[in-house]
């Protein structure tokens, strides 16, 4: 029997077999924790006297609160900081930008790669054909000690888009009619890939937006297969699910339910008091470039607000150096400096 994408990734940073249901111990090639979980990460290492298994595989990165503006933060800014200092650790500092981006866009994750972080989207490595998890601080901690994890080999889906969306649907689009289709637990507890024309066709960008969104599915991750790696015709899934997208157009999710999602034209008559354009999902610069389409030469509507914050520093410098920048400025936005910005402060609300 074959291998899916998941399982030959897993045998590849194991010296066991990747057998559904079974639980092994996983190399992982990059070890993360944010300004959000990693002092705690560096008060486990400290208080169990654990040194490093290999400081050039780990990272900090501070994506949560770039300004440091709030104390608490800015103590666990320092914390890390301090030890990173100490232990040789590269930190991708308050200016840089949302750490699962940076390790792809500096190729530091690699298509069949491993890396665990302090973040729960880190799942967002699927979009390079990479696996990415998101885990808690003691679980990160061991993996800067010890260079490895274990995991439960999941099962795997096939995920097969059917057809292509309309011109001004984005990838964002494709993904919402995935949550309506799927739910908000549709692929819990699998490991799914994903296939058809419309996904061969996709940038790295709205293969992001997609990967990205798994977590909201419930699932483990949602995988892009590529030449690194890709899965056995033979392999076995769980199941196949089809999604047509034939003439999608452009979606929306009610606010509290990302599932709950509807035609924008559904929703067209109601009035928006505030926006955000960013994140792990929005933040790249094919996002930037779109809104900076729509607001060229117009202007937020009085008593409203939008806050745009590219997902990273280079991603800023590109919106800076191409004048998208001004459009938003000109436009009455608010533009942050990159990083996750409101996506923390809303969990927490939402928590």
């Amino acid at each position: 029997m074959g291998k899916t994408m998941i399982q030959k990734i897993f045998e590849n940073h194991s010296e066991q077999k990747a057998i559904v249901g079974e639980i092994i111990d996983i190399g992982i090639d990059v070890r993360a924790a944010r300004d959000f979980g990693g002092a705690n990460v560096v008060k486990n290492l400290e208080e169990n006297n654990l040194s490093l298994d290999d400081s050039e595989k780990t990272f900090f990165t501070f994506d949560c609160n770039p300004g440091g503006c709030d104390q608490k933060y800015a103590a666990n800014q320092h914390i890390c900081r301090i030890f990173a200092r100490k232990n040789n650790i590269k930190v991708f500092d308050i200016n840089s930008g949302i750490g699962t981006h940076l390790v792809i866009d500096e190729s530091i994750a690699k298509a069949g790669g491993t890396i665990v972080s302090t973040d729960s989207h880190a799942n967002i490595l699927g979009a390079i054909g990479a696996f990415g998890q998101g885990m808690g601080d003691k679980d990160i901690a061991h993996a800067f000690a010890h260079g490895k994890v274990w995991f439960k080999v999941p099962p795997s889906v096939k995920i097969i888009l059917n057809g292509m969306p309309s011109e001004n649907a984005s990838p964002k689009d494709v993904v919402l009619k995935m949550l309506q289709h799927l739910g908000a637990n549709g692929l819990l507890g699998y490991a799914a890939e994903i296939y058809g024309e419309y996904v061969d066709s996709l940038s790295l960008d709205g293969r992001i937006t997609i990967a990205s969104m798994a977590t909201e599915m419930g699932g483990l991750i949602i995988l892009f297969p590529n030449d690194a790696v890709k899965a056995d015709s033979d392999a076995e899934y769980e199941k196949t699910i089809y999604i047509n997208i034939q003439g999608l157009r452009p979606m929306i999710a009610k606010p509290g339910h990302p599932e709950d999602t509807v035609k924008v034209s559904d929703v067209s008559d109601t009035k928006v008091d505030s926006g955000f354009i960013g994140s792990c999902t929005n933040g790249r610069m094919e996002d930037m470039r779109v809104a900076a389409r729509v607001l060229k030469g117009r202007k937020i509507a009085p008593g409203r607000v939008l806050k745009i914050v590219p997902s990273t520093d280079k991603v800023w410098k590109i919106c800076l150096e191409e004048g998208l920048i001004n459009i938003f400025k000109e436009a009455g936005a608010l533009v942050g400096s990159a990083g996750c910005a409101g996506v923390l402060v809303f969990n927490y609300r939402k928590c």
